[in-house]
């Protein structure tokens, strides 16, 4: 399977009929979306067939379900092949902020990499809500932000939705260093990958690979066939080098309901 076909199976199964046990699905002729069931946190459109006809009114009707909604808000993540081409400079006119642009990677785990098949003989851990913080820890020092926010929600996640996330922590003499998440959608053959974050200290050990090797093997014994992560530019050159191919770059472009009391 080319990377063509690779990135229209994805459209079809994680953009036009995908399901997330925290949102509800709602598709329209032109997008689809999911709204979050907590009013305090972000809703998405996660896809959309527009032309330039269309465009501005869609874009419009979407800011006006969600301020009716009165929640957060929401993110419409962008994909360098949506159209029409100039979708991310109208999302923008409309007073959406656009963030880090990333590159959406693929793995073929049917034709994975040896060094993601290996034993993981660094200390990683599949983690419970126990040990959520130790995810949150690493990130604080490696991004210099609270993550309260973030723990939470791992927690949440891992007690109410415990087949459909796994979390892995890499350890060095007991102290957690790297960190990531992963995702097993149902009806899906695309397993997702989220976080991968490494103290800065402990970087350039294998430890990040560890991570996602830990990740793929659950992945291949639960019947995916491939891996996804959207990649910043620290972590694209080491996938790409380990097996994992470009299908596309994203943007997410954001919009904060004003009325909404956490915004003010």
């Amino acid at each position: 399977m080319d990377v063509t076909e690779i990135l229209a199976l994805y459209d079809e199964q994680e953009r036009k009929y995908s399901e997330h046990p925290s949102y509800v699905r709602e598709a329209t002729p032109e997008v689809v979306r999911a709204v979050s069931k907590r009013l305090e946190r972000l809703s998405f459109v996660i896809y959309s067939q527009l032309n330039e006809t269309n465009a501005d009114r869609v874009i419009a009707e979407q800011i006006a379900r969600f301020q009716a909604w009165g929640g957060y808000g929401f993110e419409w993540k962008t994909y360098d092949h949506d159209t029409p081409p100039d979708l991310q400079a109208r999302l923008a006119a409309h007073g959406l902020e656009g963030d880090e642009r990333e590159g959406l990677l693929v793995l073929d785990l049917s034709d994975c990499p040896p060094v993601y098949l290996q034993p993981v003989t660094a200390d990683v851990r599949k983690i419970g809500i126990e040990q959520v913080r130790d995810v949150t820890a690493v990130q604080e020092i490696v991004w210099g932000e609270n993550f309260d926010w973030l723990e939470e929600q791992l927690q949440e996640n891992l007690a109410a939705q415990p087949d459909f996330w796994s979390i892995y922590v890499a350890y060095v003499d007991n102290k957690p260093v790297c960190a990531a998440w992963s995702n097993f959608p149902t009806n899906s053959l695309f397993a997702g990958l989220w976080g991968g974050s490494t103290l800065p200290g402990y970087r350039n050990r294998g430890l990040y690979t560890a991570v996602v090797a830990a990740r793929a093997q659950e992945a291949l014994q639960r019947g995916y066939r491939f891996l996804t992560v959207d990649a910043s530019d620290m972590s694209r050159p080491i996938l790409l080098k380990r097996g994992f191919k470009l299908l596309t770059y994203t943007t997410p472009y954001t919009w904060k309901n004003p009325d909404f009391e956490g915004n003010r």
